[in-house]
């Protein structure tokens, strides 16, 4: 339904009346999750060629209870990537990795054989940020094959080159 509205300089204006209309409002499904990696990565290929990796993380949250006893909460995620995300996350998410997610929440359910109902919530990564690596496993990482090795050498010395000039740098 259409209403009109005069100005105070007589112009007619048309206004919308929304009170008949159904509107829908949109949702916000975003999360940024940081965590480390707790087994190694599942990956797979669909049928259609669409790389799948799926990567399972904890995500620690400490906080002082009300009895003033500091308290830590650990709640496991899997977080599912596609495509070139999913090649790259099965090479650079070992065990113990601590990577930044960006994505949103998807519940799937479904019912078991006796018809009972299950649910299950994933992470669906739209960015993934690689953060540290822990020590043990730096070396390890791309131990893999030759070119992995190339790969490793050449980190190692651009990090010691950045090293060496942060060394060089003058003090103030």
């Amino acid at each position: 339904m259409i209403q009109y509205k005069i100005d105070i300089s007589g112009k007619l204006h048309a206004i919308e009346d929304y009170s008949s209309k159904e509107i829908t409002m949109n949702t916000l499904n975003q999360i940024i999750l940081e965590g480390n990696v707790v087994r190694t990565p599942l990956s797979k290929v669909m049928p259609n060629g669409k790389a799948v990796c799926t990567v399972p993380i904890a995500v620690n949250f400490k906080y002082k209870n009300s009895e003033g006893t500091l308290t830590e909460e650990v709640s496991y995620f899997d977080v599912d990537t596609f495509g070139k995300l999913a090649e790259r996350c099965s090479e650079w998410c070992p065990t113990g990795r601590s990577i930044r997610v960006v994505g949103r929440i998807k519940q799937n359910r479904w019912k078991d054989d006796e018809g009972n109902a299950h649910s299950k919530v994933h992470i669906i990564a739209e960015h993934v940020e690689f953060l540290k690596l822990p020590k043990r496993l730096a070396d390890g990482l791309f131990t893999k094959n030759k070119s992995d090795n190339a790969v490793s050498n050449a980190i190692k010395a651009a990090t010691t080159a950045a090293s060496e000039q942060e060394d060089q740098l003058p003090a103030f």
